[in-house]
């Protein structure tokens, strides 16, 4: 669903679920590049400060990007910028949720300013807030 600068009030929010798997780390691996073995070797994992192999934090911020662009404001949306604060490790088997929440809308300039959050159980993972622009219903 599209959402229109018109359509969007502050308090509005969308959230998505994404469980993280084995593969997801993988293929995040190979399309960024990121073969940090922290994400990729359980044995070096567990010689760190985690303990254990985790996701790569890109993998689930991208998350925040697949709600604003398929969900709140939705297709049409162009990110402009965001914020990203990592507050917790995210591993393999863990669900990601993700919710994004309308704070503030600049009709004038068709901005939005949206507050970001990346969950796991209780625990955020991510916060932050994205800075979007979105267009006016056709007339």
């Amino acid at each position: 669903m599209t959402h229109y600068i018109e359509d969007l009030q502050p308090g509005m929010s969308a959230t998505i679920g994404k469980t993280i798997t084995d593969a997801d780390i993988a293929l995040f691996a190979g399309v960024s590049t990121d073969t940090n073995a922290v994400h990729l070797d359980e044995e070096f994992g567990k010689t760190t400060a985690f303990g254990g192999r985790i996701a790569h934090g890109m993998l689930s911020a991208s998350f925040i990007s697949a709600v604003l662009g398929a969900h709140l404001p939705g297709p049409g949306t162009i990110y402009l910028a965001q914020t990203l604060k990592f507050k917790a490790p995210v591993r393999p088997g863990d669900t990601v949720k993700t919710t994004v929440t309308v704070k503030e809308v600049i009709a004038a300039k068709k901005r939005v300013i949206l507050e970001t959050i990346c969950k796991v159980g209780e625990t955020v993972v991510i916060e932050g807030e994205a800075t979007v622009m979105i267009g006016n219903k056709p007339a």
